[in-house]
């Protein structure tokens, strides 16, 4: 069993014991503590709540939905949705803010509570805190029978999603109806299952492939929407002839895209590509995360913008995107954040703009990706003893590599000509994540093997 408390919610593996799985208990205290800081922070007393498909996803929204209930909240609940849905629809009730249930690209076995403020945006470091510190202490009171809150069931925000997606004026459906595209959607029997290929439809597509597009929870492979784990869609693009192959998380913020000829895009470069298509029409900045490639720094620059590097996390990248004024951000993970849209990861806003830019250039995706700068990367851990003092390693890496450009807002960083590597310490391990970046694959493993090696060399 495991349980995670984070600033960015709660999550863990459903049973076990109290505080050490993700129970009922633990359900209850946190989203009571989340509430409670809500409406005493708000004049409203909504909240709105959705779900992936997740076999666990009903229990867990009875249990949240009835304990808002019961600290005064008035639920609107989405029902089965996406975590970009409930960002959208939080503003739009003026809401105090919302919880989304799901667990991401988390196995079925795990799910979680995702927070987010009245803006539809996920709350930053010291609300997150305050939220841990009053779950675990409980010290409030819950309301009387008189002023219990209210459910109201609202199953309209798929439309309303898709909507706004095709309201966003650089999202042009008559280019993508003229296209004829052929696409397959994978969406792990999650509720990408329903929200992609509707959206599919509205933008004059009319040839959908769907395979595991049936939100009943049953994952058919790992979900995290990785190249290993998505031989169900290349068979189904190949066998097709399909354009494109499409293919989300279960709670729809991530989104990978594979080529006609079976292979992937590439994860990384959803969002160079999409960033690609923006500045062209909106010259601007970018941000991504730390770990993310350098291809879009290099988009960016072409279009005459400045790239912009945050910290790991979608909040940290959203506060830099407000800081610089970005016309469009998000992470190598397939994450999309379209300002004109809303501050959050919205795969969605991602296909749409994807389809009208593929459109509009007239070609086969493996062109268009062979277009772009090249880059490759590896991604390796090492295992260290526990009680090791990570922090104090990484300033010895960084004292080591002092004369090159580095960054230390996350882990360590280095900037080198042609390749760059980042450290990262877990957070529940005892190990360091070391991603890396070069022209090559063989570079990018050269350098994270020398930086690997060297670290053994100081621990011993």
């Amino acid at each position: 069993m495991t349980l995670i408390k984070s600033i960015s919610g709660i999550r863990g593996t459903i049973g076990g014991r109290a505080s050490e799985g993700l129970t009922p208990i633990d359900i209850v205290k946190f989203t009571a503590a989340f509430g409670k800081i809500l409406l005493e922070k708000s004049n409203s007393k909504t909240i709105v709540v959705g779900r992936d498909a997740r076999l666990s996803g009903e229990m867990v929204s009875n249990l949240v939905v009835g304990t808002l209930q019961s600290i005064g909240a008035n639920v609107i609940d989405l029902g089965l949705s996406t975590t970009p849905t409930v960002e959208l629809a939080v503003p739009a009730e003026q809401a105090a803010g919302g919880i989304i249930l799901t667990a991401s690209h988390n196995p079925a076995q795990w799910n979680a509570l995702k927070l987010l403020n009245a803006k539809g945006e996920f709350i930053n470091d010291a609300e997150g805190q305050a939220v841990l510190s009053l779950g675990e202490s409980l010290d409030f009171d819950f309301a009387e029978v008189e002023q219990l809150g209210t459910v109201k069931i609202d199953d309209s925000y798929q439309q309303k999603h898709i909507d706004a997606v095709l309201a966003l004026p650089l999202v042009d459906v008559a280019a993508i109806k003229n296209a004829g595209f052929k696409i397959a959607v994978d969406a792990v029997n999650s509720t990408g299952g329903t929200f992609i290929p509707a959206l599919l439809e509205a933008l004059g597509v009319e040839t959908i492939y769907k395979i595991h597009c049936e939100p009943n929870g049953q994952f058919p492979h790992n979900p995290e929407p990785l190249k290993e784990h998505l031989t169900d869609l290349s068979e189904a693009v190949t066998a097709n002839k399909a354009d494109l192959g499409i293919a989300v998380d279960p709670d729809v913020d991530r989104l990978v895209f594979m080529m006609e000829d079976g292979e992937l895009f590439g994860e990384e470069y959803t969002l160079v590509a999409v960033a690609d298509y923006i500045l062209q029409h909106t010259p601007g900045n970018t941000v991504s995360n730390l770990s993310s490639t350098r291809a879009l720094r290099d988009v960016t620059q072409a279009h005459g913008g400045t790239y912009s590097a945050a910290a790991v996390g979608e909040v940290n990248v959203v506060t830099k995107m407000k800081e610089v004024e970005a016309v469009i951000g998000g992470e190598g993970n397939g994450g999309i954040i379209y300002p004109d849209s809303h501050y959050g990861r919205d795969a969605l806003v991602g296909v749409a703009l994807f389809l009208t830019h593929l459109a509009k250039l007239n070609v086969k995706v493996s062109a268009y990706r062979a277009s772009l700068p090249q880059y490759y990367m590896s991604k390796n851990k090492i295992t260290l003893t526990p009680g090791l003092d990570i922090d104090a390693l990484l300033v010895q890496m960084e004292e080591k590599y002092k004369h090159e450009t580095f960054t230390n807002i996350d882990g360590l960083k280095i900037d080198f000509e042609n390749e760059w590597v980042h450290l990262r310490k877990s957070n529940t391990e005892p190990i360091i994540r070391i991603y890396s970046e070069g022209p090559t694959q063989e570079a990018a493993d050269a350098i994270a093997q020398k930086i690997m090696q060297e670290i053994q060399a100081i621990v011993g």
